[in-house]
């Protein structure tokens, strides 16, 4: 390989590492990605959600336990279930689970476009070894 061959090859990476940075950076300005960031805050600030998030993994943790000592039943996995339905009714929390869908979606897109020219699903592909 020739040095003006690495030259080049170093060129092409620093060019895709700033449109790395440059779509980093227009995703932070999205709507969905704003909106995703403020009511994951606001869940982070509601004691009433920390407290549903805190009794949802306290009763999840302890069916873990008890289903790898083998005295999980199903009440308490209904118990678990309950727990994250009430988790989940919450408005903020909804709100938050909301705008997390609608941030993968768009994710989804721009993953789409990416791959495109690659002719291979660029996230679902990157990483892995050994996909049929």
């Amino acid at each position: 390989m020739s040095v003006e061959t690495d030259a080049a090859t170093t060129d092409d990476d620093h060019a895709a590492d700033d449109l790395a940075r440059q779509l980093g950076e227009a995703i932070t300005d999205m709507p969905a990605y704003r909106r995703f960031v403020e009511s994951k805050q606001a869940v982070e600030d509601d004691d009433e959600v920390q407290s549903r998030i805190d009794e949802f993994e306290q009763l999840r943790q302890e069916f873990m336990l008890a289903r790898q000592s083998g005295d999980a039943d199903q009440e308490a996995l209904q118990e678990v279930q309950d727990a994250q339905q009430r988790l989940h009714d919450h408005p903020v929390m909804a709100e938050y689970l909301d705008a997390q869908d609608a941030l993968e979606a768009r994710f989804e897109g721009l993953n789409d476009l990416i791959s495109e020219p690659l002719d291979v699903d660029f996230v679902g592909e990157s990483g892995a070894c050994c996909q049929d």
